[in-house]
């Protein structure tokens, strides 16, 4: 289903994906609860309920999808579905080698992430309670700059691949003040209502909520300071990929959220003492890293123009 949308999206069409997206939530949400529970004369499963559902769901989404490929006109002709068992061993060589610094960069960050809350049980529990509401609030902000990232990869592409240098640097620039704006709009938010926000995910009045909402509402103040680089380091990573630029922005993950990100946290949290500020600090650090390198890298091949396109 991934793979349609994506494809949708870069004929200037993702509101078959957002459809069918939207039609699934429900879906997936009414067929889970009658699975785990056993309502509706279906068996109760409990979690297992709850996979099978999401897997039937994706599954039909996934058959909408593949049924618009195959009807719409502006699909069709493009035969997603023609020469399925006919392979391309040059064509699935370049997609390789393309895909999977992509794929590397993305395992990074959410490892870089996901060890972030590992670090932050080992604080305790109300620290990692309000590290995941902090969280669920920043990662909602970062779904626009994400999706404005996807864009620019189209549209970079698409003028890189015609060898127009104005249209690769204009798509480029315009992705990113769309998405400096966005992010400084809402790290505005988070710095101004942060209460308002926490208060949606967590009670001051049950046991240790006081303590939790005071926690979120530090890191939410830290989340503010790296919305801005949050989104210039995903918008820049679109970006070069339509340039067919992926290596380099590995390496750059590797170093900001590694190197940098991860050993700055721990040791501000641990031997620091900073504690889940020190987490936070780290996550900064990190992300900010990553930007100042995928824009640079951006700027110096957007100011080489297309001369090496053929070699990209």
């Amino acid at each position: 289903m991934t793979v349609l949308r994506t494809f949708m999206a870069s004929l200037g069409r993702p509101g078959w994906g957002l459809a069918v997206s939207l039609a699934a939530l429900p879906a997936n949400g009414a067929l889970a609860w009658a699975l785990i529970g056993g309502h509706g004369g279906l068996p109760e499963l409990g979690l297992i309920g709850a996979g099978i559902a999401t897997t039937l769901t994706g599954a039909a989404g996934f058959a909408l999808l593949g049924l618009v490929a195959a009807a719409d006109r502006g699909f069709r002709r493009y035969r997603v579905f023609g020469g399925l068992f006919r392979p391309d061993p040059a064509r699935f060589l370049a997609l390789t080698r393309l895909g999977l610094p992509i794929a590397g960069t993305l395992a990074l960050e959410v490892a870089f992430f996901r060890g972030a809350g590992f670090a932050m049980g080992l604080i305790g529990t109300t620290a990692l309670a309000a590290h995941a509401v902090a969280l669920q609030i920043s990662g909602l902000c970062f779904m626009v700059p994400l999706g404005v990232a996807q864009a620019a990869t189209i549209r970079v592409g698409f003028a890189f691949g015609s060898g127009d240098r104005r249209g690769v640097a204009l798509a480029g620039w315009t992705a990113f003040a769309i998405a400096m704006g966005f992010m400084a709009a809402t790290a505005s938010i988070l710095v101004g209502v942060p209460g308002l926000l926490v208060g949606v995910f967590l009670d001051p009045a049950q046991p240790d909520g006081a303590a939790a909402v005071a926690f979120a509402v530090r890191f939410l103040a830290l989340a503010a300071l790296f919305q801005v680089a949050d989104g210039a380091q995903v918008v820049g990573a679109g970006m070069l990929r339509g340039l067919k630029d992926t290596r380099l922005p590995l390496v750059f993950a590797a170093v900001g959220y590694w190197a940098v990100g991860a050993p700055l946290g721990l040791g501000l949290a641990f031997p620091g003492g900073a504690g889940g500020t020190g987490i936070w600090i780290g996550l900064a650090a990190g992300l900010a890293t990553v930007a100042i390198l995928t824009m640079g890298r951006w700027t110096v091949r957007e100011r080489l123009g297309l001369v090496d396109r053929r070699r990209a």
